[in-house]
């Protein structure tokens, strides 16, 4: 039997009258994939930004491992396992690829309080740093600023710091965003390592990575999810390929 991780029940958000979403109900089964999908400005974004605690819906509810969570800070839902990449990079580039990744773990693990001991000096620090740059190709940057990786390694970079807390959910918003075909091959075989081990929201407009990671499609146009299903069965959806994906998919 699947394992409902997370569910979301008619969340609604608008702005100045512009609706963003509405009646948004979703469904994400423990240890999947599940790609979300839409045109610009079909209210992806926001949606993601309603799971994970950056904006607040005006009506509707969000249920994590069954607990409402609606009204839950992005901080509190990080502490329960939520975890967040962004559409723009957001990586320290004065700082080492094993800083970086040191930070984000020390971040979910606490402060020791030795306030005289130089926190890159920290063996569990450094060897759990040193295992998320192995798990996503960077065990041979350890030592190079973040500054310098080219963009597709900062987005690898990106998502091994959201694992940094072993996420029960990852969230991630167009991991795919300014990478060349090269980079995005090497990310999409990154990710899909993560089946199975962590549920995972994906945002993307490459359908290539979409299709080839995908458990389950939903697709979102005008803040409404208009079908849910396989690779298979949204292909051939004629509503959804009205509404985006184009009659030659």
């Amino acid at each position: 039997m699947t394992e409902i991780l997370l569910s979301t029940d008619k969340l609604c958000k608008s702005y100045a009258g512009l609706r963003a979403n509405h009646n948004l109900s979703l469904e994400l089964v423990k240890g999947e994939i599940h790609a979300l999908i839409g045109p610009n400005g079909a209210g992806k974004s926001t949606a993601v930004a309603q799971l994970s605690g950056e904006l607040t819906p005006d009506s509707g509810k969000i249920i994590f491992e069954g607990r409402d969570i609606t009204q839950m800070p992005t901080y509190r839902r990080a502490c329960i396992g939520v975890s967040r990449s962004f559409q723009v990079t957001s990586v320290f580039d004065e700082m080492s690829v094993l800083d970086n990744l040191a930070l984000a773990v020390q971040a979910h693990q606490g402060h020791s309080y030795r306030f005289w001991a130089p926190v890159n000096k920290n063996q569990q620090l450094n060897q759990a740093a040193a295992e998320l740059a192995r798990q996503f190709g960077l065990d041979h940057q350890h030592e190079l600023l973040a500054g310098t990786l080219a963009h597709g390694e900062k987005r690898q970079l990106e998502v091994a710091m959201t694992l940094a807390g072993n996420p029960r959910l990852l969230l991630l918003d167009e991991p795919m965003a300014g990478i060349g075909p090269g980079g995005s091959k090497k990310l999409t075989e990154l990710l899909d390592e993560l089946r199975g081990h962590y549920t995972v929201l994906l945002v993307e407009h490459d359908m290539d990575a979409v299709f080839a990671l995908a458990d389950r499609i939903s697709v979102l146009v005008y803040g409404e999810i208009i079908a849910t299903g396989s690779v298979d069965e949204i292909r051939h959806d004629e509503s959804v390929q009205r509404a985006y994906l184009g009659e030659t998919c």
